[in-house]
Formats: C-alpha cells, sequence, structure tokens
C-alpha cells in the first residue's frame, strides 16, 4: 500500500493500513484468496491493495456482531452518544484527508466531496440525539388496574450494503443510527470504494472508542459473499442503498433465510425536474445543472429528466445549453472542477450506450464533448420524447435529457410516467401552484424550486414505486432499526 496516499496515523497497534477487513475490533487478511487493487478513478492510480472476504470471514463477522449487541444494547445512552460525538471530533480534524480519500477513490470532485463530509458529520450528530429519542408508550387499558407497556428496543444485529456514489455518507446513514440505536452492525462496502465505503468509517468508529465487535466490515466479491450476507441468519434487518434489479435481488435471497427480515431498499431513480410557465428561468437552469451535473449525475436523485412548459421551452434550451457549455469537467482535484470522471469502466459503457440511444433518436444534441478514459464531458439533448429508452431509464452520468411539455397537465403526466418514485421537483413563482403541483407527483419526496439531490439527517428519505422501500433519517429511521414489545401489567 502506498503510505504517501494514507496519511491516517493510527492509535491500534494490530491496524496495519486499509488491507483487508475489520472484525471483532481486529484488522484482518481475508481468507478468501483473491487481492484486489483499488484504484483511483481518475489516474488509475493504486490506493491500497485489499485481500478478499470469505464465506468464512461473513460468518465471524456476524458472529462477532451477535456477541457485542446484548453488551452494548446495555451501554447508557449518554455513553453511547458520546461516540458520535467524538466521532464528530476526528471528522474534523481530518477534514481534507477524508475529503481527498474522497476525491482520490470515489472520482468525487472537491465540492462533491466536502458535501459528503458534510453529511456524514450531520449524519453522526444526528445520530448522537437517537439513543434518548427511542421512547415507548404507555397504553390506558380498559380493565381495572390493567396496564400496557410498550418498550422499544434495539432490533439486534442490523447488515449494511452500501454503494459506491456517496460511500462514506450512504454507509453512515444506516451505520450511525443502527449503532445508535443499541444494535451491532456488519457493513459490506462496494469493491469500488472499500475505504471510503467501510474501511474508513471504522477506524474513525473505533478511535471514537466503539467496543470491538459493535462494527465489523468485510470486503469481498458479491459473487462469494453477496448472497449468503443477504440470506444469513444473524441480521434482523438488511439495508441495501443501489440499483433497483440488485434490490429486488437482495430482497429475494433475503426471504430464503431462515429468520424473517426486514429491508429497508434506497433504489434506483429518474427525477423530473419540471418547470412551469411562470418559473424564475435563471433559478430553474442553475437547479437543473446542478442536480444534473453533480458527481457525474451518479446520484441516485440526480435530476435524470428536465420537463419544460412549452411556452418557454425555447429560452429555457438555450439558457442550459450556455450554462452547461460553461462547466469545467477534468481533474476532480481542482477545486472548481463541477464534472469528473465516473467511477469505474462498467458506468462508461453505460453512459456511451444512452448517448448513442440519444444520438440514434435523432435528438437534438445541444452540448457534446470527448470521452477520455473515464472522464465524459457534460451532454445535452433537447427535444426527447418522454416515452423513449433514453427518457425511461436512468442515466447514472453527466447526460441531461429536456422533454417539451405542452402544459402543465402533460408535464405532470410525464413526471410521473417512469416506474421509479424517488425525487422530483418543480419550478414555479406560485408556491400554491408548486404545492398542488407536488402533492400530486408520485415520489417519495418533491422540492419546490429547488434542486433533486437533497438529503437531512432529521427529514424524511425515501421513495415510492420501484424507488425503494422503507424510510430513512430521523424518527424514519428510528422506526426502522428498532422493535416493539408490549409488557401488560396487571394489579
Amino acid at each position: 500500500m502506498q503510505q504517501n496516499i494514507n496519511s491516517f496515523v493510527f492509535s491500534s497497534p494490530a491496524y496495519d493500513g486499509f488491507n483487508g477487513q475489520f472484525i471483532a475490533g481486529r484488522w484482518v487478511t481475508g481468507t478468501e484468496g483473491a487481492l484486489t487493487l483499488d484504484r483511483n478513478p481518475f489516474d488509475n492510480a493504486v490506493l491500497a491493495e485489499i485481500t478478499q472476504a470469505s464465506l468464512a470471514d461473513l460468518d465471524a463477522a456476524f458472529a462477532a456482531a451477535k456477541e457485542a449487541q446484548t453488551t452494548w444494547a446495555l451501554t447508557l445512552p449518554a455513553e453511547r452518544a458520546a461516540v458520535f460525538l467524538r466521532a464528530v471530533s476526528i471528522l474534523d480534524a481530518r477534514k481534507e484527508e477524508i475529503i481527498g480519500w474522497l476525491v482520490r477513490e470515489s472520482g468525487s470532485t472537491r465540492i462533491k466531496a466536502g458535501v459528503e463530509w458534510g453529511a456524514a458529520r450531520a449524519g453522526m450528530l444526528e445520530a448522537a440525539t437517537m439513543p434518548a429519542a427511542a421512547q415507548g408508550h404507555i397504553i390506558p387499558v380498559d380493565r381495572p388496574g390493567k396496564e400496557a407497556r410498550v418498550y422499544k428496543k434495539p432490533v439486534g444485529v442490523v447488515g449494511v450494503i452500501s454503494p459506491w456514489n456517496f460511500p462514506l455518507h450512504l454507509s453512515n446513514r444506516s451505520v450511525a443510527p443502527a449503532l445508535a440505536l443499541g444494535n451491532a452492525v456488519v457493513l459490506k462496502p462496494s469493491n469500488d470504494t472499500p475505504v471510503t465505503g467501510g474501511l474508513l468509517l471504522a477506524k474513525i468508529y473505533e478511535e471514537a472508542g466503539l467496543p470491538a465487535g459493535v462494527l465489523n466490515v468485510v470486503v469481498g466479491s458479491s459473487g462469494v459473499i453477496g448472497d449468503a450476507f443477504s440470506r444469513h441468519p444473524v441480521p434482523r434487518v438488511l439495508t441495501f442503498t443501489g440499483s433497483t434489479p440488485v434490490g429486488r435481488h437482495i430482497a429475494q435471497t433475503a426471504g430464503e433465510s431462515s429468520l424473517l427480515k426486514r429491508i429497508g431498499l434506497e433504489l434506483g431513480g429518474n427525477a423530473p425536474l419540471v418547470v412551469l410557465d411562470d418559473a424564475d428561468l435563471e433559478k430553474a437552469v442553475g437547479a437543473a445543472l446542478i442536480g444534473r451535473f453533480m458527481h457525474q449525475g451518479q446520484i441516485c436523485m440526480s435530476t435524470n429528466r428536465i420537463i419544460v412548459d412549452a411556452s418557454i421551452y425555447d429560452r429555457f434550451v438555450e439558457a442550459y445549453t450556455a450554462a452547461v457549455k460553461a462547466v469545467k469537467y477534468g481533474d476532480p482535484n481542482e477545486p472548481d472542477t463541477l464534472v469528473g470522471p465516473l467511477c469505474n469502466d462498467s458506468q462508461v459503457r453505460s453512459v456511451k450506450a444512452s448517448i448513442a440511444r440519444a444520438r440514434e433518436s435523432g435528438f437534438r444534441e445541444c452540448v457534446s464533448g470527448p470521452i477520455e478514459g473515464r472522464l465524459v464531458a457534460p451532454h445535452v439533448f433537447a427535444d426527447v420524447t418522454n416515452t423513449s429508452d433514453f427518457a425511461r431509464n436512468e442515466i447514472f452520468g453527466p447526460v441531461a435529457p429536456i422533454i417539451r411539455a405542452i402544459n402543465e397537465a402533460e408535464a405532470l403526466a410525464f413526471a410521473n410516467d417512469t416506474e421509479f418514485g424517488l425525487s422530483s421537483a418543480v419550478f414555479t413563482r406560485d408556491e400554491a401552484r408548486g404545492l398542488a403541483f407536488a402533492q400530486r407527483i408520485e415520489a417519495g419526496m418533491t422540492h419546490i424550486n429547488d434542486i433533486t439531490v437533497h438529503d437531512y439527517p432529521h427529514v424524511m428519505f425515501g421513495g415510492e414505486k420501484n424507488s425503494g422501500l422503507g424510510r430513512f433519517n430521523g424518527r424514519w429511521i428510528i422506526e426502522e432499526f428498532t422493535t416493539d414489545h408490549l409488557i401488560s401489567v396487571q394489579r
């Protein structure tokens, strides 16, 4: 491993760099045998050499979590909260190192990496409030001397499978609340981002004083440990963030377990940003630009379709084209770069195919540019039909489709004509009109006069239709990661 890249100074004598697994409080080498090179998607430099986990490693991780959870659940709320406050201090002290890791490993621009660091920090602060927020109830009963008490308890062990696009934040969004509520966790990060999606987070919590075994990280091939992770008998709850097809498979596999599980799925999206005829054009253009091109469009909430009323369509296309042509793309480490490299070669192939479909369909190509390695220049296509494959599929890349709607009714119909329902947005100068429109959008989240990309740690997050199951953040995630136990008392 290149020590000049990994500059963390660690207190644990057993730690020897990000090179394997974190199980039962120990940094160990995976026993599957395969070695994976963790590479920078921009220049292909090797960041770490990761030894892959075997089924035996997975069993060891879940066994460690199960054993540690009982004691951890009895830890006083203030002691659990203190772990997260110390973790925040570590994030603050190592901000630039963590941002540097996100830039190098996930292809994040410094702009996006800063946003992600802030999201992870906010999530830790929110988690610090949760130990005292898991509250039960006393319920009156129609019987003399009878009392019904509902105690809120941790579910036990939570399994987390996290993605590569916002690896630190989307891992921590499940890990932090689960831990705060007295559960233990086994985390499987993406093989594209094993450090920022898992091992770095484990080291932060280790240094913050989290007891051994409460958080375990296994880095391994989905072909080796993926299905076994989902059907493993130990975890009571599984959360997954990623594509809809993989989410379906995980749900199906989890159903084969000997233990019934709750499933939390945050899946694909096809977010519409609707610009009505009275919208502030400048604000709509800015939101559609950031919402589409932040992190190269590799965000489940990314603006995937821009639907514009016909009365202002031409003016919008002209202004949006000019704005996108001014976007800087290239080295993600430069502070003003908005579009950096795609995460992996599979993403490049997928985005190339989307561009090819748009061209074959004859859509007007307003902005184009070179594709060099994993770096794809921003592309914009106008006069896109909402029924085309180009518009119906999630484009996880820096490619923007613009669709003309003859009026508000058609714009709403277009917005809802998709199997997905994660995030959405509508632009109008009339707040009441925007609210009425938003309430008719079939999505878990709708933003009026703002971008489609939002995730606050205390505000509900989740989708409808094929965009997922369950809800994240705040009091919603408390319900996901706890169980209610009724105890009645007859005096």
